[in-house]
């Protein structure tokens, strides 16, 4: 029974726990992190026991309040969405265990506050990435982004105008979205996932259909921080509090990217942008510019958050790259960084709230000397750089090798040329950064003639930071050691037909 009924308790049982930790946060803050951390563990076995299903007995329709679908609400679970749902969860599980010390120094004032919103932003994560209806998805994502929005403005000074402009732009993106979703119901009457895909490719040729595709496009690229409609990424993460960077840079855009997915291969016929309109040639063309703008801007910052936020906007660029050349190598390499992407980012934005914590470094000469301080904080980022830059055996020179072979198979030498253009790229951003991280000048290190003189006295992140910084690190390692197996058990029936 209570297996039968994992889909509501991924989404039900933190949305409650939010609500109860906001009410015990009247009383004391110190019960809140613990709660969360509850609501936190239970979606992510609620993920682990759906993917088992899926990959055992295949998709799983799940429907609420007796209704049936079209009519009802449904969430139809497949390969792609309960690996997304497993993504979500376990990222949520190692933010959440990072948090404590870190949101304690931050905002000290606001625990219960940030407690309530974390867990109302995993829940509609998780929500966006399980529903099967097109205005439920669309309600989902809105809880999202407003509690996405809150989280971003408890940064820094410049944090709430960074969550203003983010908020104006996301609330046109959603609108965009919206006017999608009504154009198909005027044309199919109905809202249901599996149905629109049902009833759609006999209205492929309609003015209001085309208008609706573009309008879901638009919207979920403002979304996602898909390049030129990236504007508002670099200042809401960069001002955002430490904890709320590392888990919105891992998984937003992720989530972005898959219901970019979901809306162009299942609700519309993988056909419809790639023969009948040249969707994916455009995005392809596009995303290329994404990869090459993201590193070429990074290589430019000096204040390391805001130097990351430009690499997930080259990171994205590959998500889209790899979907665009609609073949099963490229769909395949664009499904895995997902995945590695997700743990790379977690990661690089946790080493560098960890370093923050423990002596307020922001830019990248902060970081001088800093393997001599923070060697184990420092090794893990020289770990995930690694990976971002596409160094074997690390995660993510596997899904690029599948990007780089989907190019290849769809002749577009152009877009492979640039793949490989912008791994070098991001090897110059971050041999910048290990150079000062490790290889400290002589002068700066050695003229007091010790290193405790010289400010070189080591102390390390605490270990509830060290420890999840750890887990991503091993995540980097072990899906690099077991990309195959992941592709072969789950990756390879996400693939749309035809591909």
């Amino acid at each position: 029974m209570m297996t039968e009924h994992l889909p509501a308790i991924i989404i039900v049982f933190p949305l409650i726990m939010a609500f109860l930790i906001n009410v015990a946060g009247w009383w004391s803050k110190k019960p809140c992190f613990y709660m969360a951390l509850l609501a936190v563990t239970v979606s992510f076995l609620a993920s682990l026991g759906i993917l088992n299903t899926v990959l055992q007995s295949g998709t799983i329709s799940y429907r609420f309040g007796g209704w049936e679908p079209p009519w009802g609400i449904e969430y139809l679970i497949d390969h792609l969405n309960a690996f997304m749902l497993v993504i979500v969860s376990g990222i949520t599980l190692v933010t959440v265990l990072y948090s404590k010390k870190s949101i304690e120094q931050e905002l000290p004032q606001k625990v219960p506050q940030f407690y309530t919103l974390f867990t109302l932003l995993m829940m509609g994560l998780l929500g966006i990435t399980i529903t099967g209806d097109a205005f439920n998805l669309y309600v989902l994502l809105e809880i999202a982004s407003i509690t996405g929005y809150a989280l971003i403005g408890l940064g820094d000074e410049k944090a709430p105008l960074a969550s203003f402009n983010y908020l104006i732009i996301g609330t046109i993106g959603a609108c965009f979205y919206l006017l999608g979703v009504g154009y198909l119901y005027i044309m199919t009457g109905t809202l249901n996932m599996a149905d629109l895909a049902q009833r759609l490719p006999a209205l492929y040729s309609s003015n209001a259909i085309m208008a609706a595709f573009a309008f879901f496009m638009v919207g979920i690229a403002i979304k996602m921080a898909f390049f030129p409609l990236h504007v508002w990424l670099p200042d809401a993460y960069s001002h955002a509090p430490s904890t709320v960077s590392a888990y919105v840079a891992s998984t937003m855009t992720k989530v972005g990217a898959y219901v970019m997915i979901r809306i162009m291969f299942t609700v519309f016929e993988p056909s419809f942008s790639i023969q009948l309109h040249p969707v994916t040639a455009i995005f392809g063309w596009v995303a290329a510019a994404a990869m090459m703008y993201g590193c070429i801007l990074a290589v430019a910052q000096n204040d390391l958050k805001r130097m990351l936020c430009y690499i997930i906007i080259a990171e994205v660029g590959y998500i889209v790259l790899g979907v665009s050349v609609a073949n099963r190598m490229g769909f395949t390499g664009a499904v895995l960084h997902i995945l590695n992407d997700a743990f790379m980012m977690a990661c690089l934005f946790m080493v560098v709230g960890a370093v923050y914590y423990k002596t307020g470094a922001k830019t990248i000469v902060d970081y001088r000397g800093m393997f001599r301080k923070m060697p184990f904080t420092s090794a893990s980022f020289a770990i995930g750089a690694l990976s971002v830059i596409g160094v074997p055996p690390t995660c993510g020179f596997f899904s690029k090798w599948y990007l780089v072979l989907g190019a290849i198979d769809a002749r577009q030498w152009f877009f492979a040329a640039a793949l490989l253009l912008s791994s070098l790229l991001s090897a110059v951003v971050f041999f910048r950064i290990l150079q000062h991280m490790f290889f400290v000048p002589v002068e700066s290190a050695h003229k007091h003639g010790n290193d405790e003189a010289a400010g070189l006295k080591r102390d390390e992140a605490p270990a509830s930071m060290l420890i999840p910084i750890f887990i991503t690190v091993a995540g980097i390692l072990l899906l690099g050691a077991f990309s195959g197996r992941i592709i072969s058990t789950v990756i390879q029936f996400t693939v749309p037909e035809g591909f």
